[in-house]
């Protein structure tokens, strides 16, 4: 009976079944969580926070319960994913897993102020809860999409950012030497001039910082053309792996039973 109880518990916490029970404890854990990220946000308003926030509180401690509760229920059956089941440190590898991290971090500003008294590291702790924002990555197939594809094309998106690093570098370089003797307190030295880098690359501009000399203004035109071209790369990385997983989910839909969630091939 209580390996009854705990595969139960196993199916719903981590959606492995498609009934009643399961779709609605994520509605209610996706209700919560967003809920929950907009209190922590309208609390920054001092005149909201003031009128209504006698209501905040019994919330937050509600809120918690369930966290914790969700939280140590899927400490408690990991044991049963395959993954973690005849490894011996099976929950020590499962605990420090991305989502178990985001999980936890989402629960610690309720309870560090219990062993922190120093109000101002509390403030800092309780802007945490909104990484509860982040545990609908568990319940949103958008983000757990996005997830794959950030894995498997991490290694391309390292290169393109590297590549995006030493252009940086090199107009940086370029433009300080181009402007330091005319404009020697905006580009005082090659960190100070990548702020105008940066700001070019991305194609912002706030005007705070820009070249007036002739040879200047040419690299900086340069810059700002070549920027399209260098951002392009990852976009294009991207945009190339979300269709590669979209027509993998596709693929992968079309080959299961859309009431028991089996391969047609298996049944």
């Amino acid at each position: 009976m209580t390996t009854k109880i705990l595969q139960r518990v196993y199916d719903t916490l981590e959606g492995t079944t498609n009934d009643k029970i399961t779709k609605s404890f994520q509605i209610f854990i996706i209700s919560l969580i967003v809920v929950n990220v907009l209190v922590a946000i309208i609390e920054t308003e001092e005149t909201v926070l003031d009128e209504y926030g006698y209501l905040f509180t019994p919330f937050e401690i509600f809120s918690v319960v369930v966290f914790t509760t969700e939280y140590a229920g899927r400490i408690i059956v990991c044991n049963l994913n395959p993954k973690y089941h005849n490894s011996k440190y099976g929950t020590i590898r499962f605990l420090v897993t991305p989502m178990m991290l985001v999980d936890l971090a989402a629960i610690l500003p309720f309870f560090l102020p219990f062993v922190i008294v120093d109000t101002r590291f509390i403030r800092i702790i309780r802007l945490l809860r909104l990484f509860r924002l982040f545990k609908l990555a568990r319940y949103s197939d958008p983000m757990h999409t996005f997830g794959n594809v950030f894995k498997s094309k991490a290694g391309d998106l390292a290169v393109a950012f590297f590549i995006l690093f030493i252009f940086l570098i090199l107009a940086s370089c370029l433009m300080y030497y181009a402007e330091h003797e005319t404009q020697p307190e905006l580009f005082s030295s090659i960190p100070s001039s990548m702020w105008w880098g940066v700001i070019t690359l991305t194609t912002i501009g706030y005007g705070d910082v820009y070249p007036v000399t002739v040879t200047g203004k040419i690299i900086g035109a340069g810059v700002a053309i070549l920027g399209i071209a260098v951002y392009a790369i990852p976009t294009g990385i991207m945009a190339s792996a979300f269709t590669e997983e979209l027509r993998k989910k596709r693929s992968q839909k079309d080959n299961e039973c859309p009431h028991c969630g089996k391969k047609i091939s298996d049944l």
